[in-house]
């Protein structure tokens, strides 16, 4: 389904519930998008490869290929912002859904309102972290690189693959390495004030960036925690 608007924002909605996808289409068409609707896994994939969306909604349980690898599978081409869905209470499928690179998730049932709220934040959040953006483009950290405006992260001289979200976490404390940042600091300097959600969150991608850095709980070279306070960056001694 597509719908001309003025400002040409496309958006992908992807949910084997069909009543469900079209009541969300629905909703971000008031909102000046062209709505595009999947209800399986490959369509998914082909429709955000042809239509470069600018956001997704995408439920994690789909036929043909889940929401995770349709997550994973568009992020080797697309950069757009991705809202995941569940019905599952495990912990694990948040998890799962961050770690591949979605920028926010909602569990079902949601409210509909609050969903297009999150979209408006996400959309508000700047991709690169504001608290990096005026200090020198190349911050290094022992055998840690961090190019800010090629949003390139490199250890001992290999790449390091970061989601965009883990980039700017990562960015936002390499920008000031003598602060200390609460959860909600880093919520503020990497989402935006006005995003809503579990601040525990922070926590995960936190964990995610020490494990492609290859940090642990014992040797924190580059991501430290300041115990009942929060997290600074390491020397990456």
């Amino acid at each position: 389904m597509n719908t001309s608007t003025s400002d040409s924002r496309r958006a992908l909605v992807v949910d084997d519930e069909q009543p469900l996808a079209r009541v969300l289409a629905g909703y971000l068409e008031r909102e000046g998008f062209e709505v595009d609707l999947a209800f399986d896994g490959p369509s998914a994939v082909e429709l955000a490869r042809q239509g470069d969306p600018l956001v997704i909604i995408l439920d994690l349980g789909l036929p043909g290929l889940d929401g995770v690898e349709v997550c994973r599978q568009i992020r080797t081409f697309s950069d757009c912002y991705i809202l995941m869905l569940t019905a599952r209470a495990e912990e694990i499928d948040t998890l799962i859904g961050l770690s591949v690179g979605a920028d926010d998730y909602m569990t079902k049932p949601f409210s509909t309102r609050e969903l297009i709220a999150r979209v408006g934040v996400m959309m508000r959040r700047p991709r690169t972290a504001p608290a990096a953006a005026a200090l020198a483009e190349r911050l290094v950290f022992g055998g840690l690189s961090i190019d800010q405006s090629g949003r390139e992260v490199h250890l001992d001289g290999e790449p390091v693959a970061l989601t965009r979200t883990e980039f700017d976490v990562l960015a936002a404390l390499a920008a000031h390495p003598r602060q200390v940042f609460t959860r909600q600091a880093l919520i503020n300097a990497v989402w935006g004030a006005d995003w809503v959600g579990d601040e525990h969150l922070v926590d995960v991608h936190i964990l995610h960036v020490r494990q492609k850095l290859g940090d642990s709980a014992k040797e924190q070279k580059y991501v430290r925690t300041v115990r009942g306070v929060g997290y600074r960056m390491g020397t990456g001694q």
